[in-house]
């Protein structure tokens, strides 16, 4: 499918970053490019830094010098993001040896930590995003999820459920005791998605958004349920490892001012070509397929209409 941007106008895309600019887009180092932006400017932070696998983008570094630089990036992602934004940071894992791995989380998390007393750092949730197509292994099983860290600062903090909730499997199911026997169970809008993502699928060889040449692309949808979630119209997203846009094509998708750079300029070419094309909704995305579409004669599986209503009410806003 091709997906409509929420901008009415042409946008303002440009290499420097200015407030009024609708993407920024700059071929830059990281942390040289967090550095220009102001302090508390930012809502959320949604970023992939490279794995330490070898990937054509990165070097592979000694683990306390892989940790060491996460630090120096989390540090200023902490500085430019406001209080009640959220940073999300996705990571998989790499081999420490043959067929020995260590999940990048377990690194990320303690350098997070260090910051719960003097900046109200709170980890949200850990989320797992499962996917069914990866690399096959034949000497341990076949990894097939990577994992979002979501983390606020502060304890007040931005969270917009009804804009990603996902259809019930029983939208007709019932509460058979208590106070509210009789009563429907469930939420008009649909269900909370969980923290187990089971519905988006990575970006391989058929996915209708593999158009690039990078190895590691993201789907588009990943970003854009946390953009909707964590952060409001107008809000600024910032992703320090830019690769090919995913997450400033969902920013502009959902009306959300972006900034980003990548060390590889070529990456952010085709970035700035996907980010026109969904402006002018041109550009296929695949968009994450419902949990549970519920069909069928049971009163369970039925939508109940003041659900219906619930619905069209919300998203005609």
């Amino acid at each position: 499918m091709a997906a409509k941007s929420a901008f009415r106008r042409p946008i303002r895309m440009e290499l420097e970053y200015k407030r009024d600019n609708d993407v920024t887009l700059q071929t830059s180092d990281c942390l040289e490019f967090l550095k220009t932006l102001r302090s508390n400017s930012a809502q959320l932070v949604i970023t992939s830094p490279p794995y330490n696998v070898g990937k054509s983008y990165e070097s592979v570094r000694p683990i306390d010098e892989y940790a060491a630089f996460q630090d120096e990036v989390i540090s200023e992602c902490i500085r430019i993001v406001r209080p009640g934004g959220s940073i999300c940071w996705q990571v998989g894992t790499f081999l420490r040896g043959p067929n020995w791995i260590k999940p990048l989380d377990l690194i990320v998390d303690p350098i997070f930590e260090r910051y719960a007393a003097s900046h109200s750092i709170r980890l949200r949730n850990r989320i797992v995003w499962h996917f069914g197509h990866g690399m096959h292994c034949g000497s341990r099983f076949s990894g097939r999820h990577e994992v979002i860290l979501w983390y606020t600062k502060g304890d007040d903090y931005t969270f917009n459920l009804d804009d990603v909730r996902v259809p019930q499997k029983y939208p007709g199911k019932r509460h058979y005791k208590g106070l509210k026997q009789g009563e429907f169970s469930g939420h008009p809008m649909g269900k909370n998605p969980g923290d187990s993502w089971t519905d988006i699928p990575n970006v391989k060889a058929n996915h209708v958004e593999k158009e690039t040449e990078h190895p590691c692309q993201f789907p588009v949808e990943v970003p854009r349920r946390l953009i909707l979630a964590l952060s409001k119209r107008g809000d600024l997203v910032v992703d320090p490892f830019m690769g090919v846009g995913s997450t400033a094509v969902a920013a502009v998708l959902t009306g959300r001012r972006v900034a980003g750079c990548d060390i590889t300029g070529r990456y952010l070419v085709i970035a700035r070509s996907r980010i026109r094309k969904a402006w002018k909704g041109s550009l296929r995305i695949r968009s994450d397929k419902p949990l549970f579409m519920p069909d069928g004669d049971s009163t369970l599986l039925k939508i109940p209409e003041h659900f219906k209503k619930a619905r069209k009410r919300i998203t005609s806003q």
